[in-house]
């Protein structure tokens, strides 16, 4: 009687083991440092970057989502960024050098 005990639990369906869909997100670039006084980050873009887009950016201690109000290279605000250049813009939480940054 003690085996009624131990009995195998019925394998989930499908439909309940399934995870909701990930927000499908791309990598656009890296945070290269942190200004904290002014809550400011520069990235380094591998991808093209717009003001008005929506980036998640994610390391170890970091994980929020943001929309880009405005951007900054050389301290003369743009409003879009190419691939390899390195932008300024401001954050609203602090991030390290090796976080990732990702547009939603």
């Amino acid at each position: 009687m003690l085996f009624g005990l131990f009995k195998k639990k019925p394998a989930k369906s499908a439909q309940q083991g399934a995870k909701k869909a990930e927000v499908e997100q791309e990598l656009v670039g890296d945070v290269i440092h942190y200004f904290g006084h002014c809550k400011a980050a520069v990235m380094k873009l591998v991808k093209p970057l717009s003001k008005g887009d929506v980036i998640h950016i994610k390391g170890h201690t970091t994980d929020f989502t943001q929309k880009i109000a405005s951007m900054q290279v050389d301290g003369k605000p743009i409003d879009s960024a190419g691939k390899g250049q390195e932008i300024g813009l401001q954050v609203k939480s602090r991030v390290r050098s090796t976080d990732k940054v990702y547009r939603v």
